[in-house]
């Protein structure tokens, strides 16, 4: 059916006597001529261009019957699955879609995994986000070093949902990369990595994919010291997460003598990757620029991991560690939720 607006107008354009061509005309052609000769015929039975129902075929699908159906499917928060509702309500899957779009207005969402956070992790994110307000300004917050460790596998990263290969069969598509092969003990290295917001530190591989405090204090603390110096002198933080070897007395005791300042172990809140600019941003800048393709041994991976490091962008890191005291101030208004975004 047109608009009521353009059948207002072919009206008052029949009231003063135009012909059905003329008027497309005077329409662009928004309205053909078919339609407003169809138009003018009811106008003369009628006195109205109003029309009751529509002219097209009935609807044996998208019925209101079936949107109700399919309206009462949709609530609650369970998994849903098209394909099996279809099947029930004896209609196409696309039927049921296009119900979902056009007469619900919904949108299909991805289900997201991320940190399960208690009230007593929440409360604890609320009050980490006070301290930090409360101690630091915002050109302070910049000068916090972050670091985090992050397992590296040799079969790759990949998304198997968003990753398609286009192809006119299965066969094809397996030879354009559609196969990933996956060893059942595929080689893995655990990296370090300190960032700020002058720049990224020097990668520290534990070889085992594992650290204890022993390790971390030999391997680990002298590079986020030295790290840290460079940058910002003697006037910088130090931030860890609480992992075992992190919060170990080893680990504090080294950290509360040889760096300027630190984060303690009891104030950096748990389960708060959306916190850490490498979780929420760096990694990931450094995953999408390795060749997984040149990867085939831990040698191979550990290159890749270092031209990626030396290649990120450096706005990327500047941006990510900069928005940290900007989700400070939203984390203290939110109830301590966590922040996808």
């Amino acid at each position: 059916m047109k608009s009521k607006d353009v059948q207002e107008i072919v009206l008052s354009k029949l009231q003063n006597g135009q012909f059905a061509t003329q008027i497309s005309l005077d329409l662009n052609g928004m309205v053909s001529t078919r339609t407003i000769e169809r138009w003018s015929k009811q106008y003369s039975e009628t006195g109205s261009i109003e029309l009751s129902h529509s002219t097209g075929r009935r609807r044996s699908a998208r019925t209101k019957a079936a949107i109700k159906k399919v309206k009462q499917w949709g609530k609650g928060k369970s998994r849903k699955s098209v394909r099996i509702f279809a099947r029930k309500l004896n209609v196409s899957r696309e039927s049921v879609r296009r119900i979902m779009k056009h007469d619900l207005q919904c949108k299909p969402y991805k289900v997201y995994k991320q940190p399960k956070l208690t009230e007593d992790h929440k409360r604890r994110r609320v009050q980490f986000a006070n301290w930090i307000r409360n101690n630091f300004k915002k050109s302070q917050a910049k000068r916090i070093v972050f670091s985090d460790e992050k397992l590296f596998s040799v079969d790759g990263v990949w998304n198997r949902q968003n990753e398609r290969i286009w192809a006119v069969s299965r066969e094809e598509a397996n030879e354009k990369g559609g196969l990933r092969g996956v060893s059942k003990f595929p080689g893995k290295i655990m990296v370090w990595l300190g960032a700020c917001a002058n720049g990224v530190s020097k990668v520290v591989f534990l070889e085992d994919g594992t650290v204890n405090h022993e390790k971390y204090i030999s391997e680990v603390l002298p590079v986020a010291k030295r790290f840290g110096n460079t940058h910002f002198g003697n006037d910088w933080w130090f931030q860890q997460d609480g992992a075992r070897a992190h919060t170990a007395a080893a680990s504090q005791n080294w950290c509360k003598e040889n760096l300027p300042n630190y984060i303690e172990k009891d104030r950096w809140p748990a389960n708060s990757p959306d916190l850490n600019p490498l979780d929420y941003s760096v990694w990931n800048e450094i995953v999408q620029g390795m060749n997984w393709d040149a990867v085939g041994c831990k040698e191979s991976l550990k290159r890749q991991i270092l031209l990626s490091v030396r290649k990120i962008r450096h706005e990327v890191v500047l941006d990510s560690c900069s928005s940290f005291y900007t989700r400070i101030r939203r984390l203290a208004v939110s109830d301590g939720g966590y922040m996808r975004k």
